[in-house]
This record gives C-alpha cells, structure tokens and sequence, in this order.
C-alpha cells in the first residue's frame, strides 16, 4: 500500500503540473490557438463551477499552483482589485529556458489604472525564482524604467541583461525552467473586452 501511494502521489503531482502549464482544454486560454497566455480563472468563477458542475482539473490546477482565493481574484471590477495572466511557453509553444532570453512586448496604454507587474516561478517549487535579485519581479514603477516613444513597454527575461535594458529586466536562472504571472492592478475595461493584450512571449536568443 506505501508503495501505491507513493507511486500514485508521483503521478498526481505531474499530472497536475501538465493540467496547468500545458492544458488541453481551450477555456484555460485568453485566446485560443493564438496565444499562450492563460487565465487561472476559466470561466470566471473563482469557485470554478459553471452550471453547477465543478471543474475539477481548473481546481486542482490551481491550487497545486497558488495558495490562496477571493472572489474578487475572478470578479469583474473595473478599476478595483488585480487580474492576471500567465503563461509556461514562449510563442511557439517551447518551455521557457532558464539560459536563453525572451521578450514581451506591452502595447500603448496598458490598462491599469495602478501599475502592472511580471513575476518569475520556479517551476519546481511553484515559488518565486531564486534569482541575484531578493525578488524576481519587475513593475512599472521601477525606476529608470525604459518606456518606447509610443507608450508601449518592452521587457526582457533572461540570464543577462540586453545591453541597454538593465532596469527592463527579469533574471532567469540556466538550467531551471521558469514560468511568469503577468498582473494588472486596477484593471480597465479594454483588459476585459480583450481590446489589449500583451504581445506573445518571443524568443531573442
């Protein structure tokens, strides 16, 4: 009986892991076929039934991945509270590697009415990545942050910084795959309506 469930804690725990950084279902996906952000709240109830039915693989996911809820996480409340994206791929669908660099390009007039940020996981422990930095994170507040002539961001993730783009940034760590939550505090209508969205995460080199 030990040995069963050893075998079958093994087995749940990389079952779980795909169900979130890979799912097959569309509903886990912002937009999908086209892009890898992923929504930790399919279907928008942060009780994640629809009709009545739970969704068992969603829950699951996300508890293995978070530790915590509110209603407010799923709600939608323009200029209230935060939303989220993440994502485990670059844009053709390859795991993100710890030693080479990528790219997410922000759009003009990113909707938070606070500020945005990105956050680095490690995709082992599901905590923050242990990084040169005490927290691997970057936000718009950041000082000397670069912001392009049209209002648009562009921020990098990688074992070194692109020369030129130290304070837009995020360290990675070779060898250890790395996953990223995008979130927007005090979110606006065009993050609802899908008017914006950040470009898809590319591969620099």
């Amino acid at each position: 009986m030990k040995k069963i469930l050893t075998e079958a804690a093994y087995v749940g725990a990389a079952t779980v892991r795909t169900i979130w950084s890979q799912p097959r279902d569309d509903m886990f996906y912002f937009f999908p076929g086209e892009s890898v952000w992923m929504n930790p709240f399919p279907g928008g109830n942060y009780e994640w039934l629809i009709e009545g039915a739970s969704l068992l693989d969603v829950r699951a996911g996300f508890h293995f991945y978070a530790t915590g809820i509110t209603p407010a996480m799923a709600k939608k409340i323009i200029g209230k509270g935060s939303k989220y994206a993440y994502a485990y791929t670059d844009a053709q669908g390859n795991p993100f590697d710890g030693s080479k660099t990528y790219k997410v390009h922000l759009p003009p007039n990113v909707p938070a009415k606070d500020f945005w940020s990105f956050t680095l996981y490690d995709n082992q422990t599901r905590s923050m990545l242990q990084t040169d930095n005490r927290f691997p994170g970057i936000d718009n507040n950041k000082p000397g942050m670069i912001q392009n002539a049209d209002g648009s961001y562009d921020v990098y993730f990688g074992p070194e910084a692109p020369k030129g783009q130290e304070n837009n940034w995020l360290q990675t760590v070779p060898g250890k795959g790395w996953s990223t939550i995008f979130r927007l505090y005090g979110p606006l209508e065009p993050w609802f309506d899908k008017t914006w969205r950040p470009s898809e995460p590319e591969l620099v080199k």
